[in-house]
């Protein structure tokens, strides 16, 4: 039977295409520490169970294909709040960020079309571009610069007749880097300059861990009309299992298309809507309470690794996750002999192999992305699991060139 070239074209994704084998590990008795996923397991805000056991409507309904509007105005208050004057009617609903992301590729890319982005990059990412047919063109970032952008010239060659916009996690996932003011003026210096987009995927906001003011790309008051701010309620609320997310932009022409998009997968869930309108009546004591586990938490996993010989890495600013450069000669095969061959006590530790968060063949071979989502004493244990695995690991580069 025919299968399509573009779902050909796609790649299973490097954050779950293991998961097999964590399962016969589990199988097997053995108790998986996972830092390969960015599952929280924070606790999800009790607003959302109150909202969703009052919700009983005689006949569950479809709801407005934009979202409805108890939802769409609590999201417009957040904006407000942090000086970001989106309208309700500027805010339209998704199953998730990563429907807005897709609807947005869509949206601003013909069949050969280019989108500048940071790599690495999260990568899903790749899924959507190669959906909509279009191309990541990857602007390189290295570790010893903490995965900064490089300068605007060398970004600047990087834009061609094809180029339609910058797609930016910030801060990022799967870096941990948060950009600065001057990285997030310079990015929209060039857009206005080239007449592009800014897809602004915003979604760890509320997680910077460092002194000083966070810059939204919605703070470019003179840019919210190419600036395509996409956000979600799964890693701010802990409520990834929700699936709601949004698409907010002042521009008219632009939303007009993406109701197209909203129109013709009808609605998002409408008790999943509910429960995600009152997350937004969340006391900001919540944030601030996670905010600073998380950053507990990612102090432990960088000081851990820091102790690891051979391991490099940088200190995340944001977010929670880290980009480790392993002594191994290939990570993901790393990673498989951890969950088959390797455990200590009965238990092992599982990452996501590097090189699915890049668009350029060869890198991240060495590399694994961490996502510090467990409890401190647990990543303590992942971190000497990984430590001794390093030590007996067959493929360790030491042994290679010996």
């Amino acid at each position: 039977m025919h299968l399509s070239e573009r779902i050909k074209a796609l790649k299973i994704s490097p954050i779950r295409r293991l998961i097999p084998y964590a399962d016969e590990a589990k199988a097997q008795g053995k108790k998986v520490y996972h830092l390969n996923i960015g599952q929280p397991d924070i606790k999800t805000p009790e607003e959302y169970f109150e909202a969703v056991k009052n919700f009983h409507p005689s006949t569950i309904a479809y709801q407005p294909s934009q979202g409805i509007i108890e939802l769409r105005e609590a999201i417009s208050n957040y904006y407000k709040a942090m000086n970001v004057n989106y309208e309700p009617n500027e805010v339209y609903v998704t199953c998730g960020g990563s429907e807005a992301l897709q609807f947005v590729v869509m949206i601003i890319c013909d069949p050969g079309d280019e989108i500048l982005v940071p790599e690495p990059f999260y990568a899903n990412y790749n899924t959507f571009a190669k959906l909509a047919l279009a191309k990541l063109v990857p602007i390189p970032t290295k570790a010893d610069t903490g995965f900064h952008l490089p300068s605007e010239s060398t970004i600047e060659k990087l834009i061609t007749s094809k180029t339609r916009a910058f797609w930016v996690s910030h801060p990022c996932n799967p870096t941990g880097v948060a950009y600065t003011p001057d990285e997030i003026g310079m990015l929209v210096r060039l857009a206005k300059k080239h007449d592009l987009y800014i897809i602004a995927d915003e979604v760890y906001r509320e997680f910077i861990y460092e002194s000083g003011t966070f810059m939204s790309f919605g703070d470019a008051k003179d840019a919210l009309d190419r600036v395509i701010m996409v956000d979600s309620v799964s890693k701010r609320f802990s409520a990834c299992g929700a699936r709601i997310g949004c698409i907010a932009i002042k521009n008219k022409e632009f939303l007009a298309e993406v109701m197209k998009l909203c129109q013709g997968r009808l609605s998002v869930s409408a008790i999943e809507q509910v429960g995600a309108a009152a997350l937004y009546s969340t006391p900001k004591s919540y944030l601030q309470e996670v905010n600073k586990e998380y950053k507990m938490r990612r102090d432990v996993l960088y000081n851990g690794l820091k102790e690891i010989d051979g391991v490099i890495c940088h200190e995340p600013k944001g977010a929670f996750y880290t980009m480790v450069k392993l002594p191994v000669d290939d990570s993901e095969k790393f990673i498989i002999w951890m969950l088959q061959n390797f455990d200590i006590n009965g238990e092992t530790t599982m990452a996501a192999p590097g090189s699915g968060f890049y668009a350029q063949p060869g890198l991240g071979v060495d590399e694994v992305r961490m996502a510090y989502v467990l409890k401190s004493e647990d990543l303590k244990k992942a971190l000497n699991i990984l430590k001794h695995a390093l030590a007996a690991y067959p493929g360790r580069l030491e042994a290679i060139k010996a």
